[in-house]
């Protein structure tokens, strides 16, 4: 909700209280982010800047335009805070296509054309943005093939979550799909071992994911469902030793992903 603001003496509305317009659609936000997308194979529309800032990260982020033939438009600081529509923009943003989101197919398809193992994580109606960017970027740096995501009661990849997963959502293959059983179906049929990772599942350190593997988190609240529960193979869970009985999702991803990491690692 907008906090109530006060006319100055001069009788305008302070900058700072000016009313937040709605994200705009295909927006990414952030340093590295926008570099990040840059550097990817994404086609970008244009880059906003700062007026007057070519400093630190910025120069790469002009170089990197000019590199791919992507218009560097530079403008005010109100103009930035309304494409941002809040968000922390540090005095850049983009404007680029959609993300290509993959089938389970697709994904399948692709991580076999690689010559690797399948290793997805799949977020069960995970709806915070910034869970999802980081949940994103872990799978990214843990080396795994790809992210499956409902269409439905869940965050999709925008602006907040690719700031928040710095720019790994670019760099990892995101499969949405409308039926999250069927998807873990399609898996299994092709030789992929399911964990569903809650509360009083067996030890995550005791675990073989060594194999095809896809790990379930669920959402922050509920965690994951009845019905993907009962598909699942297996069941994992993270031991808790203080006294608060539970993990943010996106910590809870971090350990089960880096602990598949290094057994697949050896």
């Amino acid at each position: 909700m907008e906090k109530p603001y006060k006319k100055n003496r001069g009788g305008e509305q302070p900058r700072s209280a000016e009313r937040q317009s709605e994200p705009v659609e295909g927006l990414f936000i952030g340093r590295n982010a926008v570099i990040e997308l840059l550097r990817s194979d994404r086609a970008v529309d244009r880059v906003f800047i700062r007026k007057g800032e070519r400093d630190g990260s910025l120069s790469v982020v002009c170089a990197l335009a000019l590199e791919k033939g992507v218009p560097l438009l530079e403008t005010d600081i109100r103009k930035l805070d309304s494409l941002a529509a809040g968000g922390v923009h540090q005095g850049v943003a983009a404007i680029a296509a959609e993300t290509a989101y993959l089938s389970v197919q697709e994904l399948l398809a692709q991580t076999e054309a690689a010559g690797e193992l399948p290793f997805y994580l799949i977020c069960d109606e995970v709806n915070d943005p910034h869970n999802l960017g980081a949940m994103i970027r872990s799978a990214e740096c843990a080396g795994a093939n790809g992210v499956i995501i409902p269409k439905r009661h869940a965050v999709g990849v925008n602006g907040t979550v690719a700031k928040s997963s710095a720019g790994a959502v670019f760099h990892v293959p995101v499969a949405r799909v409308s039926n999250l059983a069927s998807a873990v179906r399609t898996l299994k049929e092709n030789g992929v071992w399911i964990w569903a990772v809650e509360a009083g599942g067996k030890p995550y350190y005791e675990q073989d994911f060594k194999g095809k593997i896809a790990l379930i988190l669920g959402s922050e609240g509920a965690g994951v469902s009845r019905l993907l529960k009962e598909e699942s193979d297996f069941m994992a869970g993270i031991p808790m030793y203080g006294k608060i009985n539970s993990l943010n999702v996106s910590n809870a991803a971090a350990i089960l992903l880096f602990e598949a990491a290094k057994q697949r690692a050896k």
